[in-house]
């Protein structure tokens, strides 16, 4: 919506939200306290706030005024009833579609901007076609394809805007009307045009490919482990490959974000409800892989740390399930971390944009501890160097820029000896570390 607003100085955008805190944290004075770190968002929400981007609290004002709603509702894997931990739970686009209805007076497009089922469509089309006030709604499917971290620079400069709507004549005019939104600064060529499911699918099917690619790769840095080869010399060489390229195929500890397992986990809960279990079975195995990977590094860690790390000081380097963005939904940070905690570990953290309020709750939500368990063996500081100070070994687990520049002598002779790496971003340089005098790990080799 910031992008949109920045381009389209000529269209009104506001966004509306129930929790009064975080649109205060989106209206702050100081536009570098806004809620989510995004290289060059700051920049572009202060050009555009106040002049025609807008956050608000007062929803159904902003609903009745509008020409185009977009629904940007979190789609979080069901906990609950038919589905559980699968599923993707829809309640809060069912709300929201309920809301849309009871307020509207005037017709309206709405946009399915969530990481939505196919033929979640067909169901919001229903709720607001029956409402019996005579307003006309079209929906249309515009999925995101940004990546975080990247997310500005994706926006701008889009691989492509996927657009699905009824093959129906007011269908086909709704989406002129957002494709006319897009063509502001994206190139037609890459402004897509679908009917409906296919586009809610495609969100889904372009997830799933870019984790199977990283499982793809992680599975072969095992076997790298144990046959000697270097899983990145492995991954260059496929990777000038030109029918398999390589983007995504940098082994690591494993994905997080909120969006790969959860939609994995939606397309396998797809395929079985259709009775195609070879298909659920074949994605599903993306996500056990990826589990794998995770538990794997960690009892990488204790074996190698002579089979305890009970009382051991581990500092954690990063906590962000990649670098520059302050999300940590889904972080392997996190069951590293859990894994660690139970064998009784003690772990400090750093990382330069995650809050020590975020990291405990993180580690508390996973429920295997008390939360005064937590505290007492997880410790958050502000300063790399305190954390790595007086440790046993140092674990990387977000690909920061900024670790490649420490003094990472200094850190060594700080430490206690022997003192080991286990780099489970492939950050450092192996070679480097070892003349240092480090014991180094990284995956794959």
């Amino acid at each position: 919506m910031a992008i949109i607003a920045q381009k389209c100085p000529h269209i009104k955008v506001t966004v509306v939200d129930l929790n009064q805190k975080r649109i205060a944290e989106w209206n702050d004075a100081d536009v570098n306290n806004i809620p989510i770190y995004e290289p060059g968002l700051s920049a572009i929400v202060a050009e555009a706030r106040g002049r025609n981007l807008f956050f608000s609290t007062d929803i159904e004002r902003a609903i009745d005024a509008a020409d185009m709603i977009f629904i940007s509702v979190n789609t979080p894997t069901k906990t609950y009833g038919v589905g559980k931990g699968m599923a993707a739970d829809l309640k809060y686009i069912e709300l929201c579609a309920r809301q849309i209805a009871k307020i509207s007076t005037s017709d309206k497009i709405v946009v399915e901007k969530s990481t939505l089922p196919v033929r979640t469509a067909s169901a919001i089309k229903n709720i607001l076609e029956n409402t019996g006030n005579g307003v006309k709604f079209q929906i249309l499917s515009n999925p995101e394809f940004l990546a975080e971290g990247t997310a500005v620079a994706d926006l701008l400069n889009p691989d492509r805007v996927l657009i699905g709507g009824d093959t129906s004549m007011e269908g086909q005019e709704a989406i002129k009307k957002l494709v006319a939104i897009y063509s502001n600064w994206v190139l037609k060529d890459r402004i897509l045009t679908t009917n409906i499911w296919s586009s809610e699918l495609s969100k889904l099917t372009a997830n799933a490919f870019l984790a199977q690619r990283v499982s793809s790769i992680n599975a072969m840095s095992e076997l790298c482990e144990k046959t000697g080869a270097d899983v990145n010399e492995v991954a260059k060489a496929i990777g000038m490959d030109s029918r398999i390229g390589s983007k995504f195929l940098k082994a690591s500890v494993g994905f997080g974000g909120s969006c790969f397992k959860k939609d994995i986990l939606n397309l396998v809960y797809i395929a079985k409800s259709y009775g195609l279990n070879e298909v659920a079975d074949y994605w599903e195995q993306v996500i056990v892989m990826n589990d794998h990977q995770k538990s794997r590094f960690a009892k990488t860690i204790v074996k190698t740390l002579y089979n305890t790390v009970s009382g051991k000081k581990i500092a954690f380097l990063g906590w962000a399930f990649k670098k520059d963005t302050n999300d940590t939904r889904e972080s392997p940070a996190i069951y590293v971390a859990d894994d660690l905690l139970d064998e009784q570990a003690i772990i400090t953290v750093y990382d330069p944009k995650v809050t020590q309020t975020q990291i405990h709750s993180d580690v508390n939500y996973l429920n295997s501890r008390s939360e005064l368990e937590n505290k007492n063996g997880l410790t958050i500081l502000d300063n790399p160097y305190d954390v790595c100070q007086d440790s046993h070994a140092i674990v990387i687990l977000t690909e920061w820029s900024e670790f490649t520049s420490y003094d990472w002598q200094k850190i060594y002779d700080q430490m206690q000896k022997p003192a080991f790496v286990f780099d489970g971003r492939n950050v450092l340089d192996k070679k480097v570390m070892e003349k240092i005098g480090f014991v180094y790990q990284a995956i794959g080799s």
